[in-house]
């Protein structure tokens, strides 16, 4: 491949020697920073006896401890309302976003400085070029521009890229159609849920999006599912496009990897703007390739909040940069997100992960949406899946539908689960993060 098939050729395709003098100097800088500006973080490295100048070599990074969403919680709660990690003043931000709290957790506020929101929406450009958007395509954001960090910095890069950038707002779904069809759109950006949605609101309009649409791209980004096989093939049959997964999260500064052009199954690493770890996360060692972990990352770029060391929960498994033909040097995630060591569930034994729930229900071309519901029924754990057909699917062939997810369902996990078959409409639709796992047993 030719230097123009990358973003920024030269960190893309470093010789890993470089790669590493680059992070360590990036390191020391944004260490030195947060100590000398940050009282959350001069407290946390005088606790543990660490100065800027002990950080020497990579291996380094060890001296210093991780950083939690809790703590940053907790700093926000006893030091309304932006805590004590702050590196600035806030009236040196110019942007505000806040956590969407989907976990249930109180929403993190976060602040941006103009340098940031550059480092932030450049990082989205490796992602969103490597892919292949380029200045000629039309790229439509497809959600509400709320205070979720969301697609703005995508946004915000695709602007960079030079490419025609269409934002929706609070359109309905209807009309975002409309408009992807009549602006001769070309990338669709926006949640996988959504990008479902949006495919079902056509088909009872009407339109067959794969013929009557000129997008090519899918990208996708704010929950798994591009990662997933079965909703993967399920969104490129209903675009007729290419779908790429885009992980990330607000309080690292949005893109933290991307799936390129070549799709080879992993998303690459953003090594020159990242320094990210896995962990075993009961024994926080530290793991090599190969081996599922959780992840750890350390922002360069996010000076307001430096974000240092910070355990995500997310679930990995790094792989060398040799897994993908593209060329470039920086690792990658297998399989992208995997999951969170949070949402795994404990039912009879059997650890239960939601993605793996519904890579097996997207096989199911007739499933519109699906729910997880975890109870305790006689103190005995219990796990069920409601199923919500498309509209105008056949009652008389609920039944069959029933049983053969049953039967998958249980050849997975072998774990007997409950289905059940609701009407069309019952279940609610989602434009960001959906929210299909409810576990009532603590409740």
């Amino acid at each position: 491949m030719s230097p123009s098939e990358y973003w920024n050729p030269r960190t893309e395709l470093m010789l890993r020697h470089d790669l590493q003098k680059l992070q360590l100097n990036k390191l020391q800088h944004i260490i030195g920073w947060a100590y000398a500006n940050s009282e959350l973080w001069k407290n946390k490295l005088d606790a543990v006896g660490v100065r800027p100048e002990h950080i020497k070599k990579l291996d380094d990074i060890n001296l210093i401890p991780f950083l939690t969403r809790q703590e940053l919680n907790q700093s926000q709660i006893e030091q309304p309302i932006f805590g004590n990690a702050m590196a600035i003043s806030p009236h040196q931000a110019v942007r505000y976003h806040q956590t969407s709290g989907t976990s249930g957790k109180a929403p993190l506020r976060i602040l941006d400085s103009w340098r940031d929101w550059e480092w932030v929406s450049e990082a989205w450009c490796y992602g969103l070029y490597g892919f292949g958007v380029r200045e000629t395509d039309i790229v439509y954001f497809a959600y509400g521009y709320g205070n979720f960090i969301g697609f703005w910095a995508a946004h915000y890069a695709s602007e960079r890229l030079g490419a025609l950038t269409l934002p929706s707002g609070g359109m309905s779904s209807k009309e975002r159609i409309k408009m992807i069809i009549d602006m001769d759109a070309t990338v669709l950006v926006c949640t996988p849920t959504y990008a479902i949605r949006l495919a079902q609101v056509a088909a009872e309009m009407g339109i067959n999006l794969a013929k009557d649409s000129k997008i090519k791209l899918l990208i996708h980004a704010g929950e798994p599912g591009a990662n997933i096989p079965g909703t993967k093939k399920m969104l490129a049959d209903a675009w007729g496009a290419k779908v790429g997964d885009f992980p990330g999260m607000s309080e690292t500064g949005g893109s933290i990897a991307y799936e390129c052009s070549e799709q080879c199954g992993g998303v690459h690493i953003l090594e020159d703007h990242y320094i990210q770890e896995v962990i075993d996360p009961d024994t926080t060692k530290s793991l090599g390739y190969g081996q599922k972990g959780e992840l750890v990352l350390t922002s360069f770029g996010r000076s307001a909040l430096p974000v240092i060391r910070y355990r995500t929960g997310d679930l990995v498994e790094r792989v060398e940069s040799n897994y993908c033909s593209c060329g470039r040097t920086f690792d990658l995630y297998k399989g992208g997100i995997l999951g969170r060591a949070d949402d795994m569930k404990h039912v009879k034994g059997v650890n239960i992960f939601p993605s793996a729930v519904e890579s097996i229900i997207r096989e199911f071309k007739k499933v519109n949406e699906f729910q997880i519901i975890i109870y305790t029924e006689r103190d005995i754990d219990q796990i069920k899946v409601k199923i919500e057909p498309l509209p105008g699917y056949d009652r008389s062939g609920y039944q069959h539908l029933q049983v053969a997810i049953l039967e998958q369902l249980y050849e997975a996990h072998h774990l007997t689960f409950g289905v059940e078959i609701v009407d069309p409409g019952t279940l609610p639709q989602y434009e960001l993060k959906s929210r299909r796992l409810q576990d009532l047993r603590n409740k």
